[in-house]
């Protein structure tokens, strides 16, 4: 699969798929359920999921590809990515966390 962004350079697919992944698994996996928590019909949470899903989807498409800059990787410094990328597996599980709370306290 070949992804170009705005400027038509060949942009890394695989940042964007694994994102997009991740949206599904937790948009439908948490989605129905946490909306059935608070009284929403089944039918309506998958509804209400599935367009949580593609914004995801269309915010991590400009993010990941669209606005990406192929050459800004080098730029940044190693140090910099892997406390970028702890900071953010420490705010998805604080999500993930946040999300399980009305499907335990109820």
């Amino acid at each position: 699969m070949k992804l170009r962004n705005r400027d038509g350079a060949l942009v890394d697919p695989v940042p964007w798929f694994v994102v997009t992944a991740v949206a599904f698994a937790v948009a439908y996996s948490f989605g129905p359920g946490y909306f059935a928590a608070f009284g929403v019909p089944i039918g309506h949470g998958l509804v209400l999921s599935t367009g949580l899903f593609v914004a995801a989807t269309v915010a991590t498409y400009y993010r990941f590809v669209w606005t990406v800059s192929p050459n800004r990787r080098e730029e940044v410094p190693v140090g910099d990515r892997f406390e970028r990328l702890v900071l953010a597996t420490v705010a998805c599980l604080g999500v993930v966390v946040l999300l399980a709370l009305p499907l335990v306290v109820a």
